[in-house]
Formats: C-alpha cells, sequence, structure tokens
C-alpha cells in the first residue's frame, strides 16, 4: 500500500507514521510525509497513491481545498483532526473515515481495517467529487441513478441523460456509498428506488428496468436476495 500523510505538527506525523508502519507491517510499499498544502497537491497529481491520512489545518491553510481534490481521486482518505465539528461534512464529502484527536493506536487501526473489510459508512455521502477540465465539480449523489465499472473508473449515470466519469473504482465507490446504493452485478451498483422492476430473459438472464428507461444487468447469484428485498 503506498500512503501519503499530510500533517503540519511534526511530533504527530511522526506519530501518525509509526503507527502506519505497526500497523500495515509488509503490506505498506512507500510513506510519504508533506507538511504544505501546496506540496501536497503536486505529490497527488504527480504519484499514484492507496491511502491518504490528512489534517485539516494546515499551517493555518484550509485542509478541506485538498480534500476535495482528494476524493475525487481513485484513492481512499482519512481525515485526522481535532476539529470535530467538521467531520459530518468531510464525510459527506466522500471521506472513508475521520479519526478525531487525540487518538490511539486501536483508533487509526479501526480506520483502516474499513478500506480493508470494505464495510460501508454509516454516515451518508451527499457529494461524488469528479474532475472536469482541469477543476473538481462536486454532483449531488441524490442526481446519481446508477454507476457502471469501466476497469479502474467508473461511469456515473445522471438524472437528465447526463455521465460523468469517476475515477474511483466500483469497489472504492461502494464502500462510500449508503445501503441506498445496491451492487446487483459485478460491474453496476443502481439507486434502489430507481429500479422499476427485473425483466427475466430467456436463458436465465435477469435485467433491471429502471425508471428511466434504462435496462441494467443482474448478476444470476444476485437475482433472489434482490428480489426477496426490493418486490
Amino acid at each position: 500500500m503506498r500512503v501519503l500523510i499530510v500533517e503540519d505538527e511534526s511530533r504527530i506525523a511522526k506519530r501518525v507514521e509509526r503507527m502506519t508502519r505497526d500497523i500495515l507491517g509488509n503490506t505498506l510499499q512507500s510513506l510519504t510525509h508533506i507538511n504544505t498544502l501546496q506540496e501536497a497537491l503536486t505529490f497527488i497529481e504527480n504519484n499514484p497513491l492507496d491511502l491518504l491520512l490528512l489534517d485539516l489545518n494546515l499551517n493555518g491553510e484550509d485542509g478541506f481545498e485538498l480534500l476535495t481534490t482528494a476524493v475525487s481521486e481513485s484513492f481512499h482518505t482519512i481525515v485526522i483532526s481535532a476539529y470535530k465539528d467538521q467531520a459530518i461534512l468531510a464525510f459527506e464529502y466522500g471521506v472513508l473515515d475521520f479519526v478525531p484527536k487525540p487518538f490511539d493506536r486501536d483508533r487509526l487501526e479501526k480506520a483502516f481495517n474499513r478500506r480493508m473489510r470494505k464495510e460501508k459508512l454509516e454516515t451518508q455521502v451527499k457529494y461524488l467529487a469528479v474532475k472536469q477540465r482541469q477543476r473538481i465539480q462536486l454532483i449531488p449523489v441524490d442526481e446519481v441513478l446508477y454507476i457502471k465499472g469501466a476497469g479502474t473508473y467508473t461511469e456515473l449515470f445522471l438524472s437528465g441523460g447526463k455521465k460523468e466519469l469517476h475515477d474511483k473504482s466500483l469497489e472504492r465507490l461502494e464502500q462510500l456509498l449508503s445501503p441506498t446504493f445496491e451492487r446487483i452485478h459485478k460491474s453496476y451498483l443502481v439507486k434502489i428506488s430507481e429500479v422499476k422492476g427485473i425483466i427475466v430473459n430467456s436463458g436465465s438472464k435477469y435485467m433491471a428496468e429502471l425508471k428511466n428507461g434504462a435496462f441494467i444487468p443482474v448478476g444470476r447469484t444476485r437475482y433472489k436476495e434482490i428480489k426477496a428485498k426490493w418486490f
């Protein structure tokens, strides 16, 4: 795993680094510490990452400027901050976890384990950040009808027929989104409320018909569970 720590207090950064090495062990491929906002933005632009550990106050600079960029990337972000009142907003932007300062090793390990277990969040994400012409656009989750996996990327299909590309994989978005989205196929997540019905075609092939007229495949192994849950 490739990890970036963005923290302006050297003492805390060293503590996070020590705990990270201890928790991840041999799975840690690289660990970098940066203490300024601009350096972090440049590093993210030029280096592949799996996880960002981010403080929200960087020498008086607002870490949310970096957070908005980070959540549009392929990796997950864990915020480590003393500003507990910003936790809800951070979750709404799409962070994997918010670790309040002061913290211990167990709390940080819990945040790492959330990524490894691929469990869903209890706090609802309200936006998905996507890159648009050198800027970041926050897409309200309410506008997302379904999501299609496209290799390491995903395609967001939105109300009004719009479509956006997201850098996160389907698996990572599934972790962030609330249970209102269901994995109905290896390549599709769909908002449950948008499903009009399930169509059974010849050869035991299943399709979900959406309210907007779209049809998306339903995995054979998922059909019985989905039918029992929705209909």
